[in-house]
């Protein structure tokens, strides 16, 4: 008869079983059976099991995973087989030429395969299996050798303490790369400004000094995952013939594979996937700096051989960078439509992401504050895909001495009003209404592509209007004719029967723009759209209260208040009365209860070329309850998708995520059941 102990041993090898089983399907499959409250209920179990028997507790347990014992030291490790780099390029010319020189030294004419992966912006790591259990791991260090970080990498639940095999082989060497999500990443940095501590410029940065640490509790507490690519020795215990043949067999024993991938391909297959990577790399969970072009046959790999430093059959081919060191020249301010002073940093010409960068924007003086960036100091600068330039850290041990702080002046700097800052907000502002700043940012705001979208009326014609004391108020747009704008320098009669005819087409305009349009204060796109559907008779939006204001859904106190004082204001509501004259203004489309039954809740992502723009069916889609996302993961529920729908419709079908055409979206914003 088995004794209490024997229940328990057999109760902990069995809670082990299940939490690597959940570990498995929750960080790598993306795909958990159970909830969490259900799954830290198993690990509290096995977790006081093993503290009466501490005798119990080994090495591959899930619950070590929080963290064991602080090391001394990182030691060294020497790989078996070097981690070799790899030869880069950001040019299609020279990736083209890659292909030429494989083909040559192989004496190849027929097809040859490819395979291209993303290539990770994080550490790359080597990961060592005996007879199936996880030993040791190191990062590549130099390519021949690493630090031993073991302790840490126990720590990422992506990473199997065990393989998942019954006949494991004797040694294994597993290479991937560790990194962490961009969310992860700006909420953990979001947490070190508010404890003044030192921030990261990247979540590669951040990886890496998380990878180092000496305790791996520290690790544990921040959410890294790992994606392998590889392996080092052990390759012919695997059977794998190809790239394409190992991955398959790495995700069988229970590593995490990108399915972000092109097997089999030609090098022209390879361009096109990098292109795709390329585009889609904003809706990435992380960060991703090109792609990796490998030989995909494993005997053709070997014929090729390597060189000193980096193998014949491979070639990463990367993106523009997005981010640079720079020197900061000075700072200066700007004033927008709402009055708020905007420090901006003026810097040394920077080319990112192929655009050459001259200024980026330093928001207000807390942020001046918090980063403590001077003129002369040398910076990182960031331009994420299509937004403004930001100064992210300074290289304080590049500062040159006798700097001073920054402080944002006390009058504004065009109009000399002195400026005030309103309780619970960090922006300083001009209130003086009649700031010629003010003026022409409100101005071209109003005739921006998301507000009128009048075709022709740029930034330097609104500007030359100004000048001419043509406009003073949006309403003064619809009162322009051909004859006087035809007077203006570089005009010409033409441009000018153009532009009144755009504003004669801009006159008919949907409720949600025209709100947005008028430039009030914490009112952007959404909220303009809610307020829209909200007030099918938009005339009835001057004269709600703030109690009917904020009975709207997504709409608080302070935006309830901002429009309160927006209309109650003498001149803005007679502003408010012309433009409403003027516009044949269309009501939001009015959703039964605000929601349908078929998309109450539920997210999707919008990806491909449409019928319609994406901003129509996100606004549509909105309308009928669902929340939009960029990128594809477990929680999403459907995915709307056009021609050329690339890595995110892969992934959908990775998720088992219900794809649907422009077709099934209509029914579904109707209330309808697919």
């Amino acid at each position: 008869m088995a004794t209490r102990e024997d229940q328990e041993h057999a109760r902990l090898r069995e809670l082990r079983t299940q939490l690597e089983l959940h570990n498995h399907r929750y960080f790598v499959l993306d795909d958990p059976l159970i909830s969490d409250a259900e799954y830290d209920a198993l690990f509290r179990e096995a977790r006081d099991i093993e503290a009466r028997h501490p005798e119990w507790v080994s090495a591959d347990s899930p619950t070590q995973r929080v963290g064991g014992e602080r090391v001394a030291g990182l030691g060294t490790v020497v790989h078996g087989i070097p981690m070799l780099s790899l030869d880069n390029t950001t040019r299609r010319e020279e990736v083209l030429a890659f292909d030429a020189r494989v083909r040559k030294y192989l004496a190849h004419t027929g097809d040859l395969a490819y395979t291209a992966e993303p290539k990770y912006d994080g550490v790359a790591v080597e990961l060592v299996y005996e007879r199936g259990l996880f030993t040791s791991g190191s990062t590549r260090g130099d390519g021949r050798t690493g630090e031993e970080i073991g302790h840490n990498l126990r720590t990422v639940r992506s990473i199997p303490q065990r393989l998942q095999s019954t006949e494991p082989p004797e040694l294994l060497e597993v290479r991937g790369e560790v990194l962490m999500p961009i969310a992860a990443f700006r909420k953990w940095n979001a947490e070190r400004a508010e404890q003044g501590l030192e921030l990261y410029a990247n979540p590669r940065n951040s990886t890496a000094g998380t990878l180092r640490q000496l305790d791996p509790k520290v690790a544990a507490a921040r959410p890294l995952e790992f994606f392998v690519y590889g392996i080092g020795r052990g390759e012919a215990a695997l059977g794998a013939k190809s790239q394409s043949e190992l991955a398959a067999r790495l995700r069988e024993l229970g590593f995490r594979v990108d399915p972000q991938r092109a097997s089999g391909v030609d090098i022209g297959g390879a361009i096109e996937f990098h292109e795709m990577l390329l585009r889609d790399r904003d809706g990435l969970r992380y960060e991703i700096d090109g792609s990796v072009i490998k030989v995909d046959d494993f005997a053709l790999q070997r014929r090729l051989g390597t060189l000193n430093r980096s193998p014949r059959w491979a070639v990463a081919y990367k993106f523009p960078p997005r981010q640079q060191t720079t020197r900061v020249r000075a700072i200066e301010v700007s004033v927008g439509r709402t009055g708020t002073l905007t420090p901006v940093a003026v810097l040394e010409p920077v080319s990112i992401g192929g655009v050459t960068v001259e200024h980026a924007t330093l928001h207000n003086q807390d942020e001046i504050e918090r980063l403590d960036v001077r003129v002369g100091d040398t910076v990182f600068v960031e331009r994420a895909g299509d937004v403004i330039p930001k100064v992210v850290k300074v290289v304080a041990g590049a500062r040159p001495p006798h700097t001073e702080k920054f402080r944002l002046p006390e009058a504004c700097p065009v109009c000399g009003t002195k400026v005030v800052r309103a309780e619970g907000e960090v922006a300083l502002r001009c209130p003086n209404r009649r700031c010629p700043a003010k003026l022409r940012e409100r101005l071209r705001h109003f005739a921006s592509r998301h507000a009128l979208d009048i075709e022709g009326l740029g930034e330097k014609l609104v500007d030359q209007l100004i000048d001419a004391k043509l406009v003073a108020h949006p309403s003064d747009f619809f009162a322009l004719d051909a004859v006087r704008l035809a007077e203006l320098d570089r005009m010409g009669e033409k441009s000018a029967q153009n532009l009144v005819d755009a504003l004669a087409k801009a006159r008919r305009v949907s409720a949600a723009r025209l709100i947005y349009a008028l430039g009030i204060p914490h009112v952007g796109e959404r909220v303009a759209a809610v307020l829209a559907r909200a007030f099918p008779d938009v005339a009835r939006l001057a004269a709600a209260t703030a109690e009917q204001l904020e009975a709207v859904d997504e709409i608080g106190p302070t935006i309830a208040e901002t429009l309160r004082l927006w209309f109650d204001d003498p001149e803005n509501r007679a502003e408010w009365e012309r433009l409403r004259a003027l516009l044949d203004v269309e009501s939001a489309p009015v959703v039964a209860h605000a929601k349908s039954e078929a998309l109450a809740g539920k997210t999707i992502v919008i990806t491909g070329t449409l019928g319609e723009p994406r901003s129509t069916w996100k606004e549509r889609l909105e309308a009928a309850g669902a929340k939009i996302s960029g990128s594809v993961s477990k929680k999403t529920d459907f995915l709307l998708a056009g021609e050329n729908a690339g890595s995110k419709l892969e992934k959908a079908r990775e998720l088992g995520v219900r794809v649907i055409d422009e077709r099934e979206a209509a029914r579904l914003a109707a209330g309808e059941a697919l």
